[in-house]
């Protein structure tokens, strides 16, 4: 018996981001058709199987769909085969499974989409997480640097 990851997701004018959460993935099959079918499975810790099917909103480009395995999770880039904002990610207007979560790391609301094109999460090639719109990790918020720490302990 199978299970279903952790999926998260995020999209652009051009683009589906899907972040299966998998440590350890081994064995990873992503397969996607043009009329929006996308299809995952692979073998996890312990030798657990996940998979999952999804019905996109809309249709895709299969050849522009990359996928990047790392230590934790599957990145996956999906292609829209228009370009354009879809109002949700699945074509099934229910309620999508309680797996299925917005990645809101990788957010991008529409009338955002052309002041983050310069920003790295535009960019297929690189997928930080902390990183702000001035490049500066997020995690670093509420830390002194270096000439801070000096003029505090000079008080």
């Amino acid at each position: 018996m199978s299970s279903h990851p952790e999926v998260l997701w995020a999209q652009r004018s051009d683009k589906i981001y899907l972040t299966v959460c998998l440590p350890d993935a081994k064995d990873v099959t992503v397969k996607s058709e043009t009329q929006g079918l996308f299809n995952f499975s692979a073998t996890g810790a312990h030798g657990k199987s996940f998979d999952f099917s999804l019905e996109l909103y809309d249709n895709i480009t299969p050849e522009g769909c990359k996928v990047n395995i790392g230590l934790r999770n599957i990145l996956c880039s999906v292609q829209k085969e228009k370009k354009g904002w879809w109002k949700r990610l699945l074509k099934s207007d229910e309620k999508p499974a309680p797996y299925i979560k917005v990645d809101w790391n990788k957010w991008c609301d529409e009338d955002e989409e052309e002041s983050v094109k310069s920003d790295s999460l535009a960019s297929d090639d690189d997928y930080e997480v902390g990183n702000d719109k001035d490049g500066e990790s997020s995690d670093d918020e509420g830390l002194l640097y270096l000439p801070d720490l000096e003029k505090a302990r000079a008080n």
